[in-house]
């Protein structure tokens, strides 16, 4: 299950001891060593245009306030919050969306802010919604949460604080089953992305509203994002999804294997968002599948146990949103998150471009969290985001979106250029027209190159292989391949989890069961004593490395939060020779490209959270 909308993610948990300030400094030191040298302090003396539109390159010269730890804007807005109010929109549903137990109208609930402007003014509105708002006491699983009439501790707070002053709207909702929301808990189904479209056409239509909504949201209140884009209402101009999983299938499963979670998620999530009531007795079609889902999936895809049903294929967002939705678009996510993997975010950034949909995207070293959170970033260990720290927190992280809401929310200014901002392995920022860049190219090595040997890779056996040390610097930027030869043993498959280290440093990993062995979320039967080519993909890597940095990639059955696969005791040979290569993405930034910036230095103006 997701981490609750502002929880931290399970790594953060698991790795929570917090640094010494001595370790600190030595980590602010590096980062500070390992930035370009290349900008100009004083090119911003020539930027004479809105503060909000000051460019990325200059942006680390900005004077921008530091006494929190989120992100703020140079200048307060003027608008005082009126009184919430509270609405419920009624909603049509299909009719194979309609609940039993309790059947009644089907409502959502919306809690809205105004700005206090002059009559006759019309505001747009940036909305969040999800199902962590909680109104009845303690839920029956998880720690209780406010309801929807308090603006929430991650968007929601910092959206009344910071947006509503300049004239934005705040709204609040529950999606269906959850808070004051009727109807069932369909879990990012059918019945919940009709209720989430609703709410957005019914903003669009109030008569203070100029007609424009924007959604932003963090963990499953991102993925609702994308559940709005899906048959999107004309009055969505824009989402702003942060680590929002792009289906659920995608979520749980990467090239089929599975992570431990899968198994109960469905049941976790209702579990953490209802209260022993009558109104949460409502129940959906897909209640009495959803569960069963994950258990075919992993244990009987070979003989179609992942499409008896289309439950995965209803909860898979991007493809709708790819044929349907021509608003933008504005990716974050962190390339250390393990609650909702970056392979998310990428290829998907260049998807939506090929489609027609205006993006930008920032991906830095953090966790399942915000740009601007330091204090959650330092939590991070070496190998999972350290070496990035402090450069990684983006306090111009407000600067950022509020030129981005100006245009689409209030038609001001120039449509925002589309771009990546990416954080390498250590903590420099560069920025690219996409990402993996279109100059990346691939550097191919033969597995019978390498120093290692053939074996099996089982619940008890595990292979490595070691490369030549390098003999220049190189900057992996992109999704490294692996495509593997195995041999299936006396058991019908087997999983492969690689995990890629530079000098003993962890980089990255990838993961495969060879049922799904050509990659995605179509599966093949894997027969006993066969041979096959896995073609695996690593999750999205920024990394620089010197020459001289040996690369080892160990092979095992399983790795952190999967789960082993049902051949795992006896496992597979995996056959290291000329059969099997390893690729990697390759890009040239010498330290005088301009595209290299620097994100403003916080540290400067307050302590570094220990």
């Amino acid at each position: 299950m997701e981490a609750k909308a502002e929880g931290s993610s399970r790594r953060q948990m698991n790795l929570s001891g917090g640094a010494t300030v001595a370790v600190a400094i030595v980590f602010l030191m590096l980062a500070m060593s390992a930035e370009p040298t290349v900008i100009d302090d004083n090119r911003s003396a020539a930027f004479s245009g809105d503060w909000w539109d000051t460019p990325l390159q200059d942006r680390h010269t900005m004077k921008l306030p530091m006494d929190t730890l989120r992100a703020q804007l140079p200048e307060n807005g003027t608008y005082e919050a009126l009184p919430y109010e509270e609405h419920f929109v009624e909603v049509t549903l299909p009719a194979s969306e309609e609940d039993a137990g309790f059947p009644g109208p089907d409502l959502m609930h919306v809690a809205l802010w105004l700005p206090d402007v002059p009559e006759g003014t019309k505001v747009p509105v940036i909305m969040t919604i999800h199902p962590y708002y909680d109104f009845g006491g303690e839920g029956i699983a998880g720690a209780d949460s406010d309801p929807n009439t308090v603006p929430d501790g991650g968007v929601g707070k910092w959206v009344y604080d910071t947006f509503v002053p300049h004239g934005y709207a705040l709204a609040q909702a529950s999606t269906f089953g959850t808070g004051q929301s009727t109807h069932c808990q369909d879990v990012k189904g059918l019945g919940e992305q009709v209720g989430i479209q609703a709410v957005v056409q019914w903003l669009g239509e109030q008569e203070w509203s100029n007609g424009n909504v924007g959604l932003m949201g963090k963990s499953y209140a991102g993925t609702t994002n994308w559940e709005a884009a899906q048959n999107p209402s004309p009055h969505l101009k824009t989402i702003v999804p942060i680590s929002g999983s792009i289906g659920v299938q995608e979520m749980f499963y990467r090239n089929g294997s599975s992570e431990s979670r899968a198994m109960l998620y469905d049941a976790l999530y209702e579990g953490a968002t209802a209260d022993a009531t009558d109104d949460d007795l409502r129940m959906c079609t897909d209640d009495a599948i959803g569960p069963l889902n994950p258990f075919t999936t992993w244990a009987g895809a070979e003989v179609g146990g992942d499409r008896w049903n289309d439950y995965w294929d209803e909860r898979r967002h991007l493809p709708d949103v790819l044929e349907n939705y021509r608003g933008s678009v504005y990716l974050v996510w962190g390339l250390q998150d393990w609650n909702v993997d970056p392979y998310h975010a990428f290829p998907t950034y260049q998807l939506m471009r090929d489609a027609g949909i205006n993006a930008r995207a920032i991906a830095g070293q953090w966790a399942h969290n915000y740009p601007d959170q330091p204090d959650r970033h330092s939590e991070l260990t070496s190998g999972y985001g350290r070496e990035a720290y402090p450069n990684m927190s983006r306090m111009d992280w407000a600067v950022e979106l509020f030129g981005w809401f100006q245009y689409y929310l209030k038609d001001i200014g120039e449509e925002p250029e589309p771009m990546v901002q990416i954080q390498t392995h250590d903590g420099q920022w560069h920025v690219e027209a996409t990402w993996p860049p279109e100059d990346m190219t691939w550097w191919p090595v033969p597995l019978d190159q390498v120093q290692g040997n053939s074996g099996t890779v089982s619940a008890s056996s595990q292979v490595a292989f070691t490369l030549d040390p390098l003999t220049e610097d190189a900057h992996i930027s992109g999704l490294p391949t692996l495509h593997l030869s195995v041999n299936t043993l006396t058991c019908q498959g087997g999983q492969v989890f690689a995990t890629m280290l530079a000098d003993g440093l962890r980089i990255g990993h990838a993961t495969m069961d060879v049922r799904y062995r050509d990659g995605g979320y179509d599966s093949q039967a894997a027969l006993p004593l066969s041979s096959y080519t896995m073609l695996m993909e690593f999750n999205p890597m920024d990394v620089t490395l010197d020459a001289g940095a040996v690369i080892e990639v160990v092979l095992t059955e399983s790795g952190e939060d999967y789960l082993p696969s049902p051949c795992a005791a006896v496992g597979m040979n995996v056959n290291i020779d000329a059969n099997s290569v390893l690729s990697l993405p390759l890009i040239d930034r010498p330290a005088d490209d301009d595209r290299w910036f620097l994100a403003p230095p916080w540290w400067e103006q307050q302590p570094i959270p220990a």
